[in-house]
Protein backbone atom coordinates (compact mmCIF):
# COMPACT_ATOMS: atom_id res chain seq x y z
CA UNK A 1 0.00 0.00 0.00
CA UNK A 2 1.44 3.28 -0.65
CA UNK A 3 0.93 6.36 1.26
CA UNK A 4 0.66 9.80 -0.48
CA UNK A 5 -0.07 13.02 1.07
CA UNK A 6 -2.03 15.44 -1.15
CA UNK A 7 -2.19 19.28 -0.54
CA UNK A 8 -2.17 22.71 -1.44
CA UNK A 9 0.09 25.52 0.40
CA UNK A 10 0.80 29.05 0.16
CA UNK A 11 4.79 29.82 -0.07
CA UNK A 12 4.62 30.25 4.40
CA UNK A 13 3.30 26.84 4.41
CA UNK A 14 -0.43 28.00 5.32
CA UNK A 15 -3.46 25.64 4.24
CA UNK A 16 -5.71 26.77 5.91
CA UNK A 17 -7.92 29.66 7.97
CA UNK A 18 -11.27 29.35 9.46
CA UNK A 19 -11.44 25.85 7.66
CA UNK A 20 -11.55 27.25 4.53
CA UNK A 21 -9.07 27.00 1.58
CA UNK A 22 -7.50 30.42 1.48
CA UNK A 23 -7.68 30.73 -2.37
CA UNK A 24 -9.62 29.53 -4.62
CA UNK A 25 -7.52 27.78 -7.83
CA UNK A 26 -9.98 25.96 -10.28
CA UNK A 27 -7.17 23.95 -11.93
CA UNK A 28 -5.71 22.29 -8.11
CA UNK A 29 -9.61 21.47 -7.28
CA UNK A 30 -10.01 19.67 -10.38
CA UNK A 31 -6.35 18.00 -9.78
CA UNK A 32 -7.10 16.64 -6.22
CA UNK A 33 -10.57 15.57 -7.29
CA UNK A 34 -8.69 13.62 -10.21
CA UNK A 35 -6.31 12.26 -8.23
CA UNK A 36 -7.38 11.02 -5.54
CA UNK A 37 -11.16 10.14 -7.39
CA UNK A 38 -11.72 5.68 -7.05
CA UNK A 39 -9.25 5.53 -3.63
CA UNK A 40 -9.32 5.82 -0.17
CA UNK A 41 -8.87 9.20 1.08
CA UNK A 42 -8.33 9.97 4.73
CA UNK A 43 -8.56 13.23 6.28
CA UNK A 44 -9.38 14.89 9.85
CA UNK A 45 -12.76 16.05 11.14
CA UNK A 46 -11.97 19.77 10.12
CA UNK A 47 -11.19 19.13 6.73
CA UNK A 48 -14.22 16.42 6.21
CA UNK A 49 -16.71 19.48 7.48
CA UNK A 50 -15.08 22.37 5.50
CA UNK A 51 -15.73 20.08 2.16
CA UNK A 52 -19.28 20.15 3.32
CA UNK A 53 -20.30 16.40 2.19
CA UNK A 54 -18.40 12.72 1.40
CA UNK A 55 -16.59 13.47 -1.97
CA UNK A 56 -17.99 11.01 -4.61
CA UNK A 57 -16.47 8.27 -6.36
CA UNK A 58 -13.83 7.88 -3.09
CA UNK A 59 -13.74 5.84 0.03
CA UNK A 60 -13.87 8.47 2.78
CA UNK A 61 -12.47 8.38 5.97
CA UNK A 62 -12.70 10.53 8.38
CA UNK A 63 -9.88 10.56 11.62
CA UNK A 64 -11.45 12.17 15.17
CA UNK A 65 -10.91 10.93 18.60
CA UNK A 66 -14.96 12.55 19.42
CA UNK A 67 -16.34 8.59 19.74
CA UNK A 68 -19.97 10.05 18.94
CA UNK A 69 -19.07 11.83 15.74
CA UNK A 70 -21.33 10.86 12.53
CA UNK A 71 -20.20 11.28 9.07
CA UNK A 72 -22.90 9.88 6.39
CA UNK A 73 -21.26 8.65 3.66
CA UNK A 74 -17.70 8.34 5.39
CA UNK A 75 -16.18 5.91 7.36
CA UNK A 76 -15.10 7.51 10.94
CA UNK A 77 -12.17 6.05 12.81
CA UNK A 78 -10.51 7.48 15.65
CA UNK A 79 -6.94 7.85 14.94
CA UNK A 80 -4.51 7.28 12.16
CA UNK A 81 -3.36 3.61 12.78
CA UNK A 82 -7.09 2.72 12.82
CA UNK A 83 -7.21 4.49 9.22
CA UNK A 84 -4.55 2.56 7.92
CA UNK A 85 -4.92 -0.11 9.39
CA UNK A 86 -8.50 -0.29 7.62
CA UNK A 87 -7.42 1.03 4.59
CA UNK A 88 -4.92 -2.32 4.38
CA UNK A 89 -8.26 -4.22 4.74
CA UNK A 90 -9.60 -2.40 1.63
CA UNK A 91 -6.88 -2.08 -0.35
CA UNK A 92 -7.92 -4.78 -2.73
CA UNK A 93 -11.04 -3.13 -3.83
CA UNK A 94 -9.23 0.10 -4.52
CA UNK A 95 -6.13 1.72 -6.56
CA UNK A 96 -2.96 0.88 -4.25
CA UNK A 97 -2.62 4.35 -3.34
CA UNK A 98 -3.82 5.40 -0.57
CA UNK A 99 -4.13 9.53 0.06
CA UNK A 100 -4.20 11.54 3.03
CA UNK A 101 -6.05 14.87 2.37
CA UNK A 102 -5.28 17.10 5.47
CA UNK A 103 -5.63 18.89 7.46
CA UNK A 104 -2.04 20.09 9.56
CA UNK A 105 -2.29 17.38 12.47
CA UNK A 106 -3.15 14.75 9.95
CA UNK A 107 -0.48 15.74 8.04
CA UNK A 108 2.55 15.59 10.42
CA UNK A 109 1.29 13.04 11.64
CA UNK A 110 1.44 10.61 8.91
CA UNK A 111 4.67 12.91 7.00
CA UNK A 112 7.10 10.05 8.00
CA UNK A 113 5.62 7.33 6.50
CA UNK A 114 3.97 8.77 3.27
CA UNK A 115 5.92 7.41 0.34
CA UNK A 116 4.91 10.17 -1.86
CA UNK A 117 3.34 14.03 -1.82
CA UNK A 118 2.03 15.85 -4.41
CA UNK A 119 2.21 19.36 -3.22
CA UNK A 120 0.55 22.01 -5.07
CA UNK A 121 2.48 25.85 -3.81
CA UNK A 122 0.99 28.87 -4.42
CA UNK A 123 3.46 31.55 -4.90
CA UNK A 124 2.21 33.86 -2.49
CA UNK A 125 1.74 34.38 1.53
CA UNK A 126 -1.39 33.91 3.18
CA UNK A 127 -2.67 34.61 6.77
CA UNK A 128 -3.55 31.05 7.68
CA UNK A 129 -4.14 28.82 11.20
CA UNK A 130 -3.17 25.64 9.69
CA UNK A 131 -0.19 24.54 7.97
CA UNK A 132 1.23 22.41 5.72
CA UNK A 133 4.87 20.37 7.42
CA UNK A 134 8.31 21.24 5.43
CA UNK A 135 9.88 18.15 3.88
CA UNK A 136 12.17 16.66 5.77
CA UNK A 137 16.05 17.60 3.58
CA UNK A 138 17.01 14.55 1.87
CA UNK A 139 14.04 12.45 2.68
CA UNK A 140 11.90 13.54 -0.88
CA UNK A 141 13.30 13.91 -4.14
CA UNK A 142 11.17 16.27 -6.64
CA UNK A 143 10.18 13.99 -9.92
CA UNK A 144 8.05 16.60 -11.24
CA UNK A 145 6.98 20.06 -11.58
CA UNK A 146 4.25 22.00 -13.36
CA UNK A 147 3.87 26.00 -13.42
CA UNK A 148 0.82 27.43 -13.71
CA UNK A 149 -0.58 30.90 -13.66
CA UNK A 150 -3.83 31.04 -13.41
CA UNK A 151 -5.60 32.43 -11.58
CA UNK A 152 -2.51 33.24 -9.86
CA UNK A 153 0.92 31.84 -9.53
CA UNK A 154 1.03 28.18 -8.46
CA UNK A 155 3.36 24.87 -8.75
CA UNK A 156 2.05 21.54 -9.13
CA UNK A 157 5.19 19.04 -7.59
CA UNK A 158 5.49 16.03 -6.70
CA UNK A 159 7.99 14.14 -4.51
CA UNK A 160 9.44 10.55 -4.12
CA UNK A 161 10.31 9.89 -0.98
CA UNK A 162 14.36 8.67 -1.03
CA UNK A 163 15.20 5.41 -1.35
CA UNK A 164 18.28 4.57 1.14
CA UNK A 165 20.20 1.80 0.04
CA UNK A 166 20.92 -1.13 3.07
Amino acid sequence: MMISHIAACSQNRVIGKDNHLPWKIPEDWKFFKDKTSGHILIMGRKTFESLGKPLPNRLNVVITRDPTYQAPGAVVLPSVEAALEFAQTKFKDYPDEVFIGGGGEIYKQTLAIADRVYLTVIHKDFEGDAFYPTLPEGEFQEVEKRDRTDPIPFTFFTYDRVKFKA
